[in-house]
This record gives C-alpha cells, structure tokens and sequence, in this order.
C-alpha cells in the first residue's frame, strides 16, 4: 500500500476517523501529517501552548518584578513551544508528500521525526539560555548549594534525564503522532475489507432478489394451470372441482404468507419445502385424476437443514409436467433425502415418459441452476439420470453448515 490509495487533502471514511469531530480534534479525521492535520494540530497546540507560555511569563514577570521580562518570557516559551510541537510532524509531513512506496515513507517519516526530535532539543536550549539570562538576576540573590554526588549517582541522575527528555521530546514532537500514523495504514486496510465484504453483502442481497424474481415465475405458471383444470372441473364433476379448490386454498395457505415475509421468503428449510411438495402433489392428483401417486421422505433431522426456496416445487412440477403427463395410466413421484460427503442431497423421481430433447434446458431447471449458483457457486451439484424401464431423476446436493448427529 502508498499514500496515493487515499487522497491526503481529503477526509478519512468516517469509518477510519478517530476523536470527536469538534472545532479542535477535527484534524484527526485527516490522514496523519497531511496538510489539514498539521494545521488543525497546530491551532490544538497553540492555544494549549498559549496558556502554558502566559502562566510561565506571568510568574517570572512577577519574580523580576518587570513586564517586559515577563512578556519575552511569554513570547520565547511560546515559539519554543511551538516549534518543538510541530518541527516533527512538519518534516513528516514533507516525506508524506513525497508519494513513495509505503516501506520507503515509513522508514523516511520515522527519520524525520527523529530529526524534528533533536532539532527540538537545540531551540529548547537555546530558548532556556536565552530565558535564564533574562532571571539570572533574580535567582542569584537567592544561592542554593546543590548536594555533593559520587560518580555513580551522577551516571545515573544523567541516564534518568535523558531518558526523561526522551520521552517528553518523542511524545511532544511527534511520538504520538507517530503512532496514528502507522495505526491509520492498518485502519485503511481494515475499512477495504470492510468495504470488500459489505459488497459481498450487497451481491448475496441481490442474487436472493434474484431469486425471489425466479420464484415468482414458477408460481403464476401453476396457479393458472391449476385455475383452468377446476374450471373444467366445474362442469363435468363439481365435487372434484371443490377439492381441488380445497386442495389449492391449502397450498396457498401455505406459500403466500412467506411470500409477504419479505426476507424471510429468501430462506427455508428442507422439511418446509417438502411440506410444500407434498401440498402441491396432493392438489396435482385430484387434477389428474387420481392417476398420480406420491412418496415424501426424509429423516427429522434433515428437515430441519437450511434448503432454498421455490427449487423443490419447481423439480416436482417438472417431473409432472415432463414425464406424468406425457404417459397413459398411472404414475409417481417419490422425493428422498439423504446426506452424503457433506451434501445434502434431495431426489426428485418419476416413472413418467422419460428424458426428451430440450428436458436439460427448459426454464424450470435454468431457474434451478441459477438458485444454486447464486447461494453456493461451484459448491452445489444438480444432475439429470434416466432410469431404467422410463422415467427420470434430477438430484440436487447443497452444502451442510453442520452435518446432523
């Protein structure tokens, strides 16, 4: 990653910003160093700095009993100040610029930050050598003799300043910032794959409407075949008529609330659309007749697996629109589900008339394909076998979140 994947005149994605947006925190939601984050870095410090320099001048403007003395004080400790807050980030903020390779600007903003750190080091002497010859006079009425220290003590008095210096040059020059730097990368790409997985989102979101468009253009199919056998039916044997209308009103009953359940009609399980299978076989063989006959099996704890809406049905229907309906006398459907290697695995078989051209193709089974290739890619399996003395089978296998025990 460089610093030219994001703009840094322009504000961070809100889901990168960090702090309150108020008038004096907004630079944070600019990328660290920028331009923008400098500036509104600088105003924080400066009024912090401000009130530090007046209390600082104030004091020794009363201790040398002179307002000028006071007001110089003021000034040098706020320039000072100042520059030891900002040399740093400002350096960092040339290298940022720079638009190199992001290991190169690493390495490079580091360095400048050390650089800004030991220039801070020298104004801060310069500004104390400066503000002590202002007080000299003041504090040498007042003689303190420092206590006598042996080596030792002095080594580690020494080590201690330094390491305090250290730390309050890294922390006031930049160290913190050093710090938002490198934790604004790892933001960055935390929010791509933020940005990564709500897209996926958004395509899981439209292939299920997808698949509530390819569910919709099964059902008026049936409904109106359905609608003109009663009409029929009417006339020639009305009390078949009324049980197939019966027969119908309990299907319906069954699929229009989940399709009025908004999302929830993307989703189902195996014993429901069984369920459903069966509601429509029962309504398909008093408008045959009687001639059609039926099996549904399946272990509970199959049923309860997750299997897509509006694939079954649309097997069964094919199954007797394709293959009983095309053969005299009787004949059957039998729907079993099984688990093998992980898949779940569902058949839908009929002794009908068998595979004819055009059988793999129709608008049914492209439905189907494209159900599955839209929830479980490559995952899923759907095949066509005929079967030996007529008729076929389709099975379909869909992955398992969790095999049942």
């Amino acid at each position: 990653m460089s610093t030219q994947d994001y703009a840094l005149q322009t504000r961070l994605p809100q889901a990168m910003a960090s702090g309150a947006d108020t008038v004096l925190t907004r630079y944070r939601r600019y990328p660290v160093f920028s331009l923008r984050w400098h500036a509104g870095r600088t105003l924080l410090f400066g009024v912090v700095l401000l009130a530090f320099a007046l209390v600082i001048g104030l004091g020794t403007g009363i201790l040398r009993q002179s307002v000028r003395v006071g007001a110089l004080v003021t000034v040098v400790e706020f320039v000072a100040f100042m520059l030891m807050a900002t040399l740093g980030p400002a350096l960092a903020g040339v290298v940022r610029y720079r638009g190199w390779p992001a290991a190169r600007e690493r390495r490079w903003v580091v360095a400048a930050l050390l650089l800004g750190i030991v220039l801070s080091f020298f104004v801060d002497r310069l500004a104390s050598g400066y503000i002590n010859a202002l007080v000299r006079p003041a504090t040498d009425a007042v003689r303190i003799t420092a206590p006598h220290l042996g080596p030792v003590a002095r080594a580690l008095s020494l080590a201690v300043n330094v390491v305090v210096l250290i730390v309050i040059y890294g922390l006031f020059g930049g160290g913190l910032a050093l710090r938002a730097y490198f934790s604004e990368h790892r933001r960055w790409e935390e929010h791509q794959h933020r940005r990564a997985l709500d897209a996926a989102t958004a395509q899981a979101r439209d292939a299920d409407l997808r698949l509530g468009v390819l569910q919709a253009q099964v059902e008026p199919h049936f409904l109106f075949n359905t609608l003109a056998s009663v009409r029929a039916l009417v006339r020639q044997d009305p009390a078949q008529a009324e049980a197939t209308l019966d027969a119908l009103v309990d299907f319906l009953r069954a699929t229009i609330p989940r399709l009025r359940d908004g999302q929830a009609a993307l989703q189902s399980t195996l014993g429901e659309q069984l369920d459903l299978c069966a509601r429509y076989l029962a309504l398909m063989q008093l408008r045959m007749g009687g001639r059609l006959h039926y099996m549904v099996q399946a272990e509970p704890a199959l049923r309860e697996q997750a299997f897509p809406p509006a694939l079954l049905i649309t097997l069964v229907e094919n199954a007797i629109t394709h293959g009983i309906e095309h053969k005299r006398g009787e004949g059957r459907i039998d729907l079993v589900a099984s688990l093998a290697h992980d898949l779940l695995w569902v058949q839908v078989c009929d002794d009908g008339a068998g595979l004819v051209s055009g059988t793999s193709g129709g608008l049914g089974l492209v439905n189907v394909r494209q159900q599955l290739a839209a929830r479980y890619g490559e995952r899923a399996v759907l095949r066509l076998r005929a079967l030996e003395g007529g008729g076929v089978c389709a099975e379909v296998g869909i992955p398992v979140d969790q095999v049942p025990a």
